[in-house]
């Protein structure tokens, strides 16, 4: 998600909406997790092997990730380690999870000048920006330091500088006294739209460096798609999803099909995001009031993110998913498609595909995350978005932010 502009924070404050839960209406969802449970494969003989008894090679230097040592604690969450697929895998497999600790990352939106600072005093998360930039073909690191904020808020740059830095902020945390302890605790993850690729190599589902070339090609088609039509995006504030629903309704009459909007994100109550043609987007503006919103925040964005304008990036998004491998994640990961987690990779890459024209499902991941008893979550990356979603949503609930 995007910056939202010319909104006075004065104005915010009085809403009880804070000017980045504006920003990342635009973009990039969370569900509860299930405790760690040994899980049986296949191996080559035919025999079945528990995950405890499967030694698996963690990403070394080369790869920008720190290697795991021996097998120990292998049930426990590790980061980037997937589980080897050896025969068909029950894409219900996590359904009934129950979640104690949640990894959530953020989404596009939440880039600030200067994040990645942090991680250069830890070498391992140093490494990360390093191999970063041998894949992207630029310093990115230089980006995020140095900016200028424009040219880190586009579409292109904004995405993989902050799933760079997410994934920082794990190497962050687990130089911490305590950080391993904290991340082997974890059973569950997710992220907002662009977060969700970062949950993704978390759980070990793809490689840092495939995830990367991923979210490289996602900004790419996703920026070209915008390009293709005129569109926009605008968050309505102080209406329910109904009322929001109804309101996109009432403008959709008023304009031609190519013009309609629908909401693209359901952020938070009172904070939905709507996307489609500007005069649709236009027209929504002025009835807002006589629907009784608050106030609309039209939204820095390239264009209408999670609509069909996005339609033009699907047919890339797939070919790249389609030579990309794909593992089972170790533990749930949250789809911000339908707020569900998914084992078959098969499926997963269907429902990535799916993700750039889908609504953004994340008041629903929250509500399941919390409503199934999560104890402790952590926000990883730049900004304090999902804190902050979190802190709206039940103001008991413990989060904690981790910047790189």
């Amino acid at each position: 998600m995007q910056a939202a502009s010319f909104v006075p924070l004065n104005r915010l404050h009085r809403i009880n909406c804070s000017s980045h839960l504006l920003k990342m209406a635009s973009s990039s969802l969370l569900l509860p997790s299930i405790s760690a449970h040994p899980i049986s494969f296949l191996d080559s003989s035919g025999s079945l092997k528990s995950s405890a008894s499967l030694c698996f090679k963690g990403f070394g230097t080369n790869g920008g990730i720190r290697g795991l040592k021996g097998c120990r604690n292998l049930d426990k969450s590790r980061v980037f380690m997937g589980v080897p697929q050896t025969t068909t895998v029950d894409d219900a497999l996590f359904l009934g999870f129950k979640p104690t600790s949640a990894f959530l990352f953020p989404g596009q939106g939440a880039q600030a000048v200067g994040m990645g600072l942090e991680a250069q005093k830890v070498p391992a998360a140093a490494e990360l920006f390093s191999k970063a930039n041998e894949i992207l073909g630029f310093d990115l690191l230089d980006v995020c330091i140095s900016g200028p904020k424009e040219k880190l808020d586009s579409t292109v740059l904004s995405q993989p500088a902050i799933y760079v830095t997410s994934l920082a902020a794990v190497e962050v945390l687990r130089a911490r006294e305590g950080g391993q302890q904290i991340i082997d605790s974890i059973d569950v993850t997710c992220g907002l739209s662009l977060g969700e690729y970062t949950a993704l190599a978390f759980a070990g589902a793809f490689s840092f460096e495939d995830g990367l070339k991923l979210v490289k090609l996602r900004g790419q088609a996703m920026q070209e798609a915008a390009d293709a039509a005129k569109s926009a995006m605008v968050s309505v504030i102080g209406l329910d999803s109904e009322k929001v629903q109804l309101l996109c309704e009432a403008a959709n009459e008023e304009v031609e099909e190519a013009e309609k909007v629908q909401v693209a994100n359901f952020l938070c109550p009172g904070n939905y995001a709507v996307s489609g043609g500007v005069k649709g987007v236009e027209v929504l503006e002025a009835k807002a009031k006589s629907f009784k919103a608050r106030m609309t925040v039209r939204l820095a964005v390239a264009g209408a993110f999670h609509t069909s304008f996005m339609n033009p990036a699907v047919s890339r998004l797939e070919a790249a998913l389609a030579a990309t491998e794909i593992r089972v994640p170790r533990i749930p990961v949250i789809s911000n498609v339908d707020a569900l987690p998914h084992a078959d990779p098969e499926t997963i890459k269907e429902i990535l595909a799916r993700q750039v024209t889908s609504p953004v499902q994340w008041e629903a991941t929250v509500k399941t995350l919390l409503g199934r008893g999560v104890k402790k979550s952590y926000e990883l990356g730049p900004g304090k978005v999902i804190a902050g979603i979190f802190k709206r949503m039940d103001r008991s609930a413990e989060i904690e932010n981790i910047s790189a």
